[in-house]
């Protein structure tokens, strides 16, 4: 099963928020980069609750969609990296999320509202 990348965005915003994910921002980084389509970015405020987003994201996907990602950090919970191919999602917790400062890395990226109906 295919998922466009828009609807797949919507189901990673969707499970985050579920998760109280916060300060969620979603990035088109297409005309940009060929890395992917779009950069989720979100932020935990500790260790379990960075794990049961990324957990929540997954089954999600897995769900809806059959989708696997890569994934890196899982285990520690200070960042974690979900591979979806055209969508890469990044769960912080605010320190590292601040360290890194993707948002200003990828500052010619358009941000995306992605209101969810789902």
């Amino acid at each position: 099963m295919t998922i466009d990348p828009r609807a797949l965005v919507e189901v990673v915003v969707k499970a985050a928020e579920d998760k109280k994910a916060q300060d969620i921002t979603v990035l088109e980084i297409s005309r940009i980069s060929v890395i992917a389509d779009y950069f989720v970015i979100m932020s935990g405020r500790s260790t379990t609750h960075v794990q049961a987003i990324a957990e929540k994201i997954m089954d999600a996907l897995e769900e809806k969609a059959g989708l696997v990602p890569r994934r890196e950090g899982l285990r520690e919970g200070q960042w974690v990296l979900l591979d979806y191919g055209d969508v890469v999602v990044h769960i912080f917790q605010e320190s590292e999320r601040q360290f890194y400062n993707l948002e200003r890395l990828w500052g010619d990226a358009r941000v995306v509202d992605v209101p969810v109906n789902l």
